[in-house]
């Protein structure tokens, strides 16, 4: 789904002409292959090919050691320099642990670290207007998505690392001899200046040195250690939330760093020691200044120059170049998973099939430990539903958007929610989904375009939970009412449905209300399929003038002008196409002004969100996606265009069989209950 600026699949850019490197990065990587390549660039061993000439580019990485190979071959033959480096928004884990990069920054001027001459981006900062409003309105936006999200440039910090008391002083660190120090006019000598100046200006304030990530991992040294904690001063070497520990802190001190940027944007105005690229703007208090930076702008212009116009963005589930918002989704997703993942779950009441989708989901950093006996003390704890699971447990469910075929088919899902507080559809007590729908009662412009967008595809597409085919007949005329069938000893009917529980008793109450309606009754598929129990058979038409087995459910929901239901998914799905819906139970979509609501209990939501705020909540913020293709963590437009173009793995045809057999021990033993 496009995203940004984007209209559609990115197409490559033009040919640039054979782009001659001398550093194996160049070979070995082939993310930064991609992206090259995919930019326009021939990239081209210099060694096997001869010496560029002038109608060539060199690659180089930024100022590292290995640049000197590529400058040299540069100088002998007149061959321009593409300077090439990471982007400000790369990835999880630092380069140096592995991760590919997200993004890159590709300068034909200069590097942005280096104020010896201008760069690429100083010239877009000292001359382009930036002065469209879309694009300022795009730059704040992302501006807040990065802040909600806390995604930094690294983003395997811990979310739960004790931060220092608020009110502190922050004073950045980096790693030693990095090309950002030694190019921006600074060494050792700087820090210990900006260490004593952090001092002297604020002398009743505790003061706080970040290490750099790369140093608390052990990769490379900064120019702080233990020995500069004492008195007032304490050395935070933990991995912290660096985007909560900018918000904490009075004031901020930086040579080169990116957190003076990220600080920037978090409405700090940092005292900056060396030259980076967001210097001598207005924005900092300089103690160094450039002379040809003389223009003053605002936060949200300095952040769509750097973040919107001067990188190379990639989108590594499309494989294609991309604008910011994607990279921001699809980090998004990946931080997230990391950040529920990292200390492993124990996994409690998961039938045998689910174990392997289930470690697909939530055991990439450590392989699920499924036990019947879990324990709190020994790490979080994560239960199916409704099983029985000790206190403080996470509970399972499947997401809204959840596959192509039925989860008692045994088909894997591609969405799953974990909820820390309880069921999303026990109207008893609270859930995650509940405090999400509430917080989005009111969005900023971005996120209820984004919504807007994610309900304009699903209804384009005739997306719904399962996405089932099925042929749709000849409907009768008249004031059409669809009532969805449901799986009657359903956890959402047991815990949300205290009168009307049965599916004979939802259509004789509809009837009811609507004598002279047309009443479609769709069994659910479930059902239809006589893997769970709720068959009513012929007794529908007692009251229903249509029964509607095996039919595409999203197709069916174009045609009709009203629904009517207990508790079923298919209330969300006609509320998403702004079918008027009338629930008899309380599903999570009921009690927030957008359906009629005739059952009991009646839940206790006073928020008013709109179809977007409801959308946004249920289908973005709380579920998890994975993506089968590239087995990661993924955005859910992703997964509405896996499941629109059907580039899904099939499953195996073992699955009906096994799927019967559960069936049966479901109806006649009830020991497969959800």
């Amino acid at each position: 789904m496009p995203q940004g600026q984007n209209t559609g699949k990115a197409a490559k850019a033009p040919a640039l002409g054979r782009l001659f490197y001398y550093n194996a990065g160049f070979l070995t990587q082939a993310r930064i292959r991609r992206i090259l390549s995919l930019a326009g660039y021939n990239l081209t061993l210099g060694p096997t090919h001869g010496k560029p000439d002038a109608d060539d580019l060199i690659a180089v990485w930024g100022h590292s050691p290995y640049a000197a190979r590529g400058e040299s071959v540069a100088a002998e033959t007149g061959t321009p320099i593409l300077r090439i480096e990471d982007a400000f928004l790369r990835s999880l884990h630092p380069g140096r642990a592995g991760d590919p990069p997200l993004g890159l920054t590709i300068d034909r001027r200069g590097m942005h670290f280096d104020a010896s001459r201008p760069s690429d981006l100083e010239v877009l900062l000292s001359e382009h207007p930036l002065d469209d409003s879309a694009l300022l309105a795009r730059a704040r936006a992302c501006m807040a998505r990065l802040t909600d999200a806390s995604l930094s440039k690294y983003n395997d910090h811990d979310p739960d690392a004790p931060l220092p008391d608020p009110g502190y002083v922050l004073v950045i660190d980096q790693t030693h001899g990095d090309a950002s120090v030694t190019h921006g006019r600074a060494d050792a000598n700087t820090f210990r200046e900006m260490l004593y100046w952090a001092q002297e200006n604020h002398p009743d304030k505790p003061i706080v040195i970040k290490t750099h990530p790369e140093t608390q991992q052990g990769h490379r040294r900064g120019y702080y250690s233990d020995a500069d904690a004492t008195g007032r001063i304490t050395l935070c070497d933990t991995p912290v939330d660096p985007i909560k520990l900018l918000h904490g802190a009075i004031a901020t001190y930086t040579v080169s760093s990116q957190m003076g940027f990220e600080a920037i944007c978090a409405g700090h105005r940092p005292h900056v020691f060396g030259t980076p690229f967001y210097a001598g703007w207005g924005l900092t208090h300089d103690h160094q200044i450039i002379p040809r930076r003389a223009r003053s702008l605002t936060r949200a212009q300095l952040f769509a120059a750097a973040m919107l116009k001067y990188p190379v963005w990639y989108d590594p589930f499309r494989d294609e170049l991309c604008e910011l918002e994607q990279v921001i989704d699809a980090l998004e997703a990946e931080t997230r998973a990391w950040r529920e993942d990292r200390n492993g779950w124990q996994a409690s009441g998961m039938r045998a099939w689910k174990r392997a989708p289930l470690n697909q989901f939530f055991g990439r950093e450590k392989p699920l430990r499924f036990t019947n006996k879990p324990d709190t003390a020994r790490g979080p704890v994560m239960a199916w539903g409704t099983s029985p699971a000790p206190d403080g447990a996470w509970r399972v469910e499947d997401g809204f958007l959840r596959s192509r075929g039925l989860g008692a088919d045994l088909v894997a899902p591609l969405s799953l929610a974990l909820d820390d507080l309880g069921l999303y559809y026990d109207p008893s007590r609270p859930s995650r989904l509940e405090t999400l729908i509430t917080k989005r009662a009111t969005l900023r412009p971005d996120q209820e375009h984004r919504a807007e967008r994610l309900i304009a595809y699903l209804t384009q597409h005739q997306l719904s939970k399962y996405n089932l085919a099925g042929d749709l007949p000849a409907l009768p005329e008249g004031h059409k009412i669809l009532v969805p069938g449901q799986v009657e000893d359903d956890a959402s009917i047991r815990l949300g449905c205290a009168n009307i529980n049965t599916n004979i008793a939802l259509l004789a109450e509809t009837r009811a209300q609507n004598p002279d309606a047309v009443i479609l009754y769709k069994p659910h598929p479930d059902v239809d399929s006589g893997l769970r129990p709720g068959a009513i058979g012929d007794a529908a038409l007692q009251y229903a003038d249509m029964i509607l087995p095996h039919t595409n459910p999203a197709a069916l929901l174009a045609h009709v002008n009203a629904v009517w239901t207990m508790t079923s998914a298919m209330g969300f799905e006609a509320l998403l196409r702004n079918i008027p819906t009338t629930t008899l139970g309380a599903p999570f979509y009921t009690g927030w002004g957008l359906t009629k609501h005739l059952g009991t209990p009646l839940p206790r939501r006073s928020a008013r969100p709109t179809l977007a705020g409801l959308a946004h909540a249920a289908l973005i913020d709380y579920p998890r996606y994975h993506d089968p293709v590239t087995n990661a963590p993924a955005p859910v437009e992703v997964i509405a265009e896996r499941l629109a173009n059907g580039t899904l793995p099939k499953p195996s045809r073992a699955n009906r069989a096994l799927a019967k057999l559960q069936g049966w021990a479901a109806t006649h033993t009830h020991i497969w209950r959800r």
